[in-house]
């Protein structure tokens, strides 16, 4: 009997480890494939709204800085940061978990061989941030790929509309309308060399702004830029009574403000003229009343751009104009007009009253500003009073030709990395270097509207043209933040 009972308590207790054995070889097994399924779901959970990649061991910049947030306008950043986002850097999808489908990128293998494939893809970039607990500045390593540098190739698909198909084109812009004949300067699509950015995607762009404000001030190039955006987002419009001027206002010249509205997505897209964003005046000097400008005010329309979730802003053009350029008597500050100012000096004081106002009145949690660079003028033997032209150019400039940065651009630079407020550079200078062709020369009006063939305008743009890749820079920042 001894026996029996000591061998009945050996195998209770053998089946007992028996038991505990398989029992935790279940939960193993269970807990190893339910980390499996969620390692596989995390490869292919990046969307196409997401143009952002750190391949660094270090935790992303943007979440140690706070440059991310889960809105698209939500740019606040500490106060200790460089606020300069310049234009036009772009970072692929995060890939944390060794392989991802990148946004406008070709498709690209696991592991290793994406990170590898990636580095080929972009420009390495250096950025010192502070970091928010006062401990010294950290360099973080981030891919970038900077859509700057490329080149214009020949696109058949394009335009992207035609003076047909958009009814907001004025007279100005619309070279097709006015008799031009060679429409290949539509067909040219600029290509970065370092990326497969996605291409521009009119409704998703009216999506990433539904309910909101997307407003252009400045001058009359950014009222060409402006037209574009219309243009560019009344292609995804079904209907096209959807669409209005919320005063019924027709766009020409002479007018200057004008809200359309998107009734689908409840947005509006905005322009307000003001050509240097100070404000333009009269004073006396001596006997008689003269115009001065201001550089030490808004413009009136200032307090109307309060309150938008985009805000596009430029001035550059107007300050090449002769009293500009010759500053006597022209510049004013309170009282006090000056009797010669520099127009560097000028443009920079305007800037830094408009950085003022910016920084004043606008919440980068609720509002992105961007501010877009000089765009070039192409006038040969002359400026646009003195015979200048620029009629036979029927091709853009070759990849030899070398784009200068302007003087204006760098001031520009200088005054953003002073503020507060997040704003970001739509760099477009050099590449709207090379469009020679791209401008209303004489087609600038229709046939019976046109005095002299001896004025062209070798400044605005033809619609559709350059301003829509500008646009598409736009597109790409709201995609990448989003």
């Amino acid at each position: 009997m001894e026996r029996q009972r000591s061998f009945s308590v050996k195998s209770t207790r053998v089946l007992a480890l028996i038991i505990t054995t398989i029992s935790s070889a279940i939960v193993f097994l269970t807990f190893f494939s339910t980390s499996l399924i969620k390692s596989n779901s995390s490869l292919y959970s990046t969307t196409d709204a997401n143009f952002q990649i750190d391949l660094s061991p270090i935790s992303a910049i943007s979440e140690s800085n706070n440059l991310r947030s889960s809105s698209i306008f939500d740019t606040s950043v500490s106060p200790k940061a460089s606020q300069i986002l310049i234009s036009t850097h772009f970072n692929p999808p995060e890939n944390t978990s060794g392989s991802a489908k990148i946004p406008g990128f070709e498709q690209k293998t696991r592991g290793e061989s994406l990170v590898k494939e990636i580095a080929n893809l972009t420009s390495i970039k250096v950025i010192q941030l502070p970091s928010n607990n006062g401990e010294e500045n950290k360099f973080k390593r981030i891919e970038e790929c900077d859509v700057t540098k490329g080149k214009w190739v020949y696109d058949s698909d394009y335009p992207l509309y035609t003076n047909a198909s958009c009814p907001f084109i004025d007279e100005g812009f619309g070279c097709q309308s006015n008799g031009r004949l060679d429409l290949n300067y539509m067909k040219w699509r600029w290509e970065p060399q370092d990326c497969d950015a996605p291409r521009f995607n009119a409704t998703k762009m009216l999506e990433m702004i539904r309910g909101k404000r997307l407003v252009f001030v400045g001058d009359s190039i950014n009222r060409n830029q402006w037209e574009s955006m219309l243009c560019m987002l009344f292609q995804a419009v079904k209907d096209p009574k959807r669409v209005y001027e919320t005063h019924n206002r027709r766009i020409t010249k002479e007018k200057g403000n004008y809200s359309f509205r998107f009734l689908d997505y409840k947005c509006t897209v905005e322009f307000y003229v003001t050509h240097f964003l100070v404000r333009e005046g009269r004073a006396r000097i001596g006997r008689k009343r003269r115009e001065t400008l201001r550089i030490d005010a808004m413009d009136r329309t200032s307090s109307r751009w309060k309150g938008a979730n985009v805000l596009v802003f430029n001035t550059a053009h107007w300050w090449s104009h002769y009293k500009t350029k010759s500053g006597v008597n022209y510049y004013q500050e309170g009282d006090q007009i000056h009797p010669k100012l520099d127009v560097s000096t000028a443009f920079k004081k305007a800037l830094q009253t408009w950085s003022s106002w910016v920084d004043k009145n606008i919440d980068p949690k609720k509002t992105r500003v961007f501010f877009r660079s000089a765009a070039p003028s192409h006038f040969s033997g002359g400026e646009w009073n003195s015979g200048g032209h620029c009629r036979e150019a029927n091709k853009p400039l070759n990849e030899t030709f070398k784009p200068n940065y302007s003087g204006k651009n760098t001031i520009v630079e200088e005054v953003l990395k002073q503020m507060r407020t997040p704003v970001t550079l739509l760099n477009v200078s050099g590449l709207s270097q090379y469009r020679i062709d791209a401008h209303p020369s004489i087609y600038g009006a229709k046939p019976e509207n046109r005095h002299s063939k001896a004025v062209q305008d070798c400044s605005h743009w033809c619609l559709p043209g350059v301003p829509d890749t500008w646009n598409y820079f736009l597109y790409l920042h709201l995609l990448h933040k989003r």
